[in-house]
């Protein structure tokens, strides 16, 4: 999404939100937008500062070409400033520095744009500090803080914000623009599952990594299956040599959460939802004997628990561990 014409394709109310703002030149102190991963959080960010401070933009539509606009798409603009998370959480010192920045004038104009990305990882100290900016915004000073979960911020935060809501996008739409673009249809239903992100899914689909992990996802559920009592080993042996990083265990859980959906899904008779598997896979009728309806819905439980706890900086192997006792039981 390169245009507030695209934008507003996808995400038609927000998008029009924003522009309405920009051409009245009634833009909000701060914006909470929030939405799924792929929803267009960052690129309705960028256009809004591009929009903001492109000379040579019609109507809204920022040029693209400009110094300006190319200096904010390559991150080095000096009074668009992008705050990021610093591992697991952004923390107090970013904020700190942010604050300081915050008392600086304009380098090259009157307007300047901070944009603080999954903004529900600020820390308790962080989200306290921005607060300040919040309550004492200075003028010509826009803050655009992205999230997939508002729920989690402080209420304090949620309330000095102009809340803008990024709907879902329709997954079936994805999936043809996946096959059109050449993806075949078990891997488009499988990544249109992951993603909303067109470069993302085409990255994981052409990813060697990703493909083992599919592999070794369905490793697991025929021993879960068949040898639940094997599982454990199997974590250690097979699945945390590869899942080696935090991020890759979140996305192994994606995958088993999945191919346990599909297996519910059996038991509900609802073979047109399946995304792992298909009907006449010998896992799903294995699956059915093996789990009841109860419990795979504790399984499914157990699997956001564990996404949770990754979330939380639990060590990984503990979690993945737990799991897959959860699982044998």
């Amino acid at each position: 999404m390169k245009t507030w014409s695209d934008i507003v394709a996808v995400q038609p109310l927000a998008g029009k939100i924003m522009t309405n703002s920009i051409k009245r030149g009634r833009m909000s102190h701060a914006y909470l937008i929030q939405g799924a991963r792929g929803t267009g959080k960052e690129a309705l960010a960028f256009l809004t500062a591009c929009t903001l401070f492109c000379a040579h933009k019609s109507g809204v539509e920022p040029c693209g070409t400009c110094l300006d606009c190319k200096r904010i798409a390559s991150g080095n603009h000096p009074d668009v400033h992008w705050i990021v998370p610093d591992g697991q959480s952004i923390k107090r010192e970013q904020i700190d520095h942010l604050q300081k920045e915050f008392t600086y004038s304009a380098l090259e104009s009157t307007q300047k744009v901070y944009i603080i990305k999954e903004a529900d990882k600020l820390t308790n100290n962080a989200a306290n500090r921005i607060l300040k900016f919040l309550e004492e915004p200075g003028s010509h000073t826009t803050a655009l803080m992205l999230t997939e979960n508002s729920q989690s911020m402080l209420s304090t935060i949620r309330s000095r914000c102009q809340m803008i809501d990024l709907k879902p996008l329709d997954p079936t739409l994805f999936q043809q623009r996946l096959i059109d673009e050449g993806m075949d249809e078990r891997s488009a239903t499988l990544i249109s599952e992951m993603t909303n992100n067109i470069t993302e899914a085409k990255t994981l689909n052409d990813d060697v990594w990703f493909a083992d992990a599919r592999k070794l996802m369905i490793q697991w559920m025929d021993i879960s299956c068949t040898q639940p009592k094997e599982l454990y080993v199997f974590v250690h042996n097979r699945w945390m040599p590869h899942f080696k990083e935090r991020h890759q265990q979140d996305r192994g859980l994606d995958l088993l959460l999945l191919a346990y959906r599909d297996i519910l899904y059996a038991h509900l008779d609802k073979m047109g939802g399946l995304t792992v598997f298909t009907s006449n896979d010998d896992l799903i009728q294995k699956g059915v004997l093996a789990f009841s309806q109860q419990k795979l819905l504790a399984v499914l439980q157990h699997i956001l628990a564990a996404k949770r706890q990754l979330q939380q900086n639990v060590h990984q192997t503990l979690v993945i561990e737990q799991l897959a006792l959860q699982i044998q039981r």
